[in-house]
Formats: C-alpha cells, structure tokens, sequence
C-alpha cells in the first residue's frame, strides 16, 4: 500500500486520464442530439436515443468491467478503453445514417465505461487508504469541471464551428488521455478473493458497495433533472442567461468547498459531508423551483453544488473504504453503475411529471425526494458509518 500523500505522479495523472474522457463524453453527449436531428431529419425523441444510448452501452461495460478488472490487469483495461473510444470517434467521420450513428454512440459507450471503470479502480488504489475522502474527493473534481466546461466548449463550438470540429476536438482528447495513461503505474493486479467462473451475484456487484450505491441511485435521480430539464426551465421561467451560467457557478462552488469536505470524511466519516450534503441539494431544489431572479437561482446552484456535487464524492468514497482492497474495482463498478442507473433513468420517470405539475412542481417535488434520501442514507448506511471510517485504518 502506497505510503505517500494524495497528489503522487499516478494519482495526477489519472486524474488527467479521467478529466479528458469525462470532458469528450460530456461534449458529445450536449451536441449528440442537435446533430441527429440536424444531420439525419429524425424526431426529437430519437435523437436523445441517439444521445442516451452511449449511457446504455456504459453501464453494460461497467457489469463486465467490475468482474473482470482484476484479471485483465487495471492499465491494460484503461488503454482498451481509450482505444476503443478513440476508434469510435474516428467514425463520426464518415457518411453514415441513424442507425450508424446509434452503433457508435453504443460501442462508444463500451469504451468509456471500461476505461472510467479501470480510472475510478486505479485512483482507489493509489491513494493511501486514510486519505481516500479527500482523495476521491480531488478526483472527482476531474468529472465536475469536465461536465461544467464539456457544454459550454460543444455549445461555443457549435455556434461559431461546426459538428466536425466537435468531432475533432474529441479525438484529440481520447490521443491525449491514451498518451497520458501510459505514464500511469498502478499497483500489481490482486487476486479476486471471492471472485470464480460460476455465475453469482457478486461476481457482478460487490455487497458491501450496495447499500450506498442505491443511495446515490435515488439522490442521482434527483440530479438528474438538472442536465435533462435546466434548460427547458429557465427558458420557460425567462432566466436563460442565467443558466447558461448554471454550471459554472455549480462547479466553482464545489472547488471551494472540495479541500474541505474530503479530509472531513477522512477525519470525522461520512456522516459529516453526507447528512449536511442532502440538507444542502434539498435546499438547492426547493430555490430552483421557486427561483423568479437570476441571483436566486444562482444562488440554487451553488446549493445544489455543495449539496449534492459533495454528496457524490463522499459516497463513491465511502462504497470503496468499506470493501476489502481486492475488490476495488467491482465496489467502483457497482457505485457507478447505479449512479448511472440514477442519471440515465430520471428523465424518463420525471418527464411523465411534467406535463402533471410542470417544473417547478417537480423542482419542489423531488426537494421532498431529496429530504426522504435522509433516512434511506440513515439506514442504509449512516448508522454504521464509524464502521467505514475506521475499517480502513486498522
């Protein structure tokens, strides 16, 4: 077990790694649509397939990933999935139909659900096991400005660009982050200890992870109406300069915080950065559905940003100090794959919402839903958590 502090040569390289896969993903993932409608004269609701399906091929992976990264070898799964995004890319090229054009989005997916598997598996073992707070609080720091900065360089590039030079600009980050995972040396492989051929339970999903993984599944539901209806709302509330400004202010307010918050969950446990955390995200929802100014609904998300961007961080820390360190890697695929479970599905249960309470009724409905996550994270792990702050150090 490495010895040193948080910011070692492997952790700031991975990080890097992360940071430009996160930002190519973030970019196609606003532009993906427009361009479907724009280039094969689809619907809007199969444009956003076209979009989403990328999550849909993601959380395959991260099921084959989980299993299968210790074996594999945890470089050699990150460069797969490097190679495989930046093949991808490569056909975006080229003249194709809506079909196609699905295929890739798909397999794309694979990709980067591979190599986010192998980055998030990799960081946990690199940083020294009293420090993984704050250390995966900094990494995740790599996720947040990529999805504060992806938009706003696909939306920029769009209007004075074109789709090409999207195209581009991700390609040249998957070469960098290949380029930069070569620098990465992760520790030694280890051997599975419950790990077999049979098929089982948890040889896909690891326990232990579980209960704070449906945690963030229910709190990232919530959050999943930011990136699917932000913009539909404040252009029906008459406040689209502001959000054009959302994620900045939500970004900024979690790099202030983020110093903070990691080594409080590595000093006090999770319980310090979580409880505070939801209180903080309900707050922020409960603002953006009654926001009438733009100060208000900045001011909603700088909550939402400290609520629920630290929330995040401290439970993908928390699902990896309560598993045993062989199994780093499933406990990292099980946190992400119901975090996605959470993002991906949202919009498709909120969005039956709408039409019934409009957005600020569904703002204010899930700053209950937030409020109800309070027990459920009690429950499913508050009242045990001095277990996951000391497991680690003894």
């Amino acid at each position: 077990m490495k010895k040193e502090g948080v910011w070692t040569k492997d952790f700031i390289s991975i990080s890097m790694v992360n940071f430009g896969l996160m930002l190519s993903m973030y970019l196609l993932l606003v532009t993906m649509a427009p361009y479907a409608i724009e280039k094969y004269d689809v619907s809007v609701s199969t444009a956003g397939l076209a979009a989403s399906i990328f999550i849909i091929g993601a959380l395959m992976s991260r099921l084959f990933a989980g299993r299968h990264i210790e074996s594999i070898g945890n470089k050699r799964m990150l460069v797969m999935g490097i190679a495989i995004n930046i093949i991808m890319t490569f056909f975006y090229f080229l003249p194709a139909n809506i079909v196609a054009l699905m295929v890739i989005r798909f397999l794309q997916g694979i990709g980067v659900g591979m190599a986010t598997t192998a980055t998030g598996t990799i960081v946990g073992k690199v940083i020294p096991a009293n420090k993984y707070g704050e250390g995966i609080g900094y990494f995740s720091l790599s996720a947040v400005l990529a999805a504060a900065i992806g938009p706003l360089i696909g939306v920029a590039l769009i209007e004075y660009s074109n789709y090409t030079s999207i195209f581009f600009f991700s390609l040249v980050m998957g070469v960098i982050s290949l380029i930069i995972s070569v620098l990465v040396n992760p520790p030694a492989k280890e051997i599975m200890t419950s790990a077999s051929s049979r098929f089982a339970f948890s040889s896909f999903i690891e326990p232990k992870a579980l209960p704070i993984s449906i945690s963030i599944f229910v709190i990232a539901l919530g959050y999943s109406s930011i990136l699917s209806f932000i913009t539909a709302y404040t252009a029906e509330i008459d406040l689209v300069e502001a959000g054009s400004f959302y994620f900045l202010v939500y970004a900024l307010a979690i790099l202030v915080s983020r110093p903070f918050t990691g080594k409080l969950v590595d000093l006090k446990g999770g319980n310090s950065v979580a409880y505070p955390g939801l209180v903080l995200f309900a707050i922020g929802m409960f603002l953006i559905s009654q926001a009438q100014t733009s100060f208000v609904f900045l001011v909603a998300s700088a909550f939402v940003g400290l609520g629920y961007g630290n929330f995040q961080s401290c439970t993908q820390s928390l699902a990896i100090k309560m598993t045993p360190r062989e199994r780093i890697g499933l406990a990292t695929s099980t946190y992400l794959v119901f975090l996605e479970l959470g993002i991906g599905f949202g919009p498709f249960i909120l969005g039956c919402l709408v039409p019934l309470i409009g957005y600020r009724g569904m703002y204010l409905s899930l700053a209950g839903l937030i409020m109800l996550g309070i027990p459920l994270y009690h429950v499913l792990h508050g009242r045990k958590d001095k277990e996951a702050l000391f497991s680690k150090m003894t």
